[in-house]
């Protein structure tokens, strides 16, 4: 089988660029912090026991809700 190429590697520096932006609600910024996340969202969602759909919907919302509260500072 094929490795498939992970272009979703990104330096310490460029993450926080992202989550900075992400906080200040720039949706490009929160798309590209799920999509880096995606197979972790995914292999999750498998274990939650509800449907696929909304177990990714909740993972994602409580990502997004968490980088924009004050919390982890």
């Amino acid at each position: 089988m094929e490795e498939k190429n992970d272009s979703a590697i990104i330096t310490d520096h460029e993450f926080l660029i992202l989550l900075q932006a992400a906080k200040q609600k720039d949706p490009e910024a929160m798309l590209r912090i799920i999509e880096l996340f995606q197979g972790d969202i995914e292999n999750i969602s498998r274990t939650i026991r509800i449907p696929r759909e909304d177990a990714l919907s909740h993972i994602i919302t409580e990502l997004l809700e968490y980088i924009q509260s004050e919390k982890h500072l």
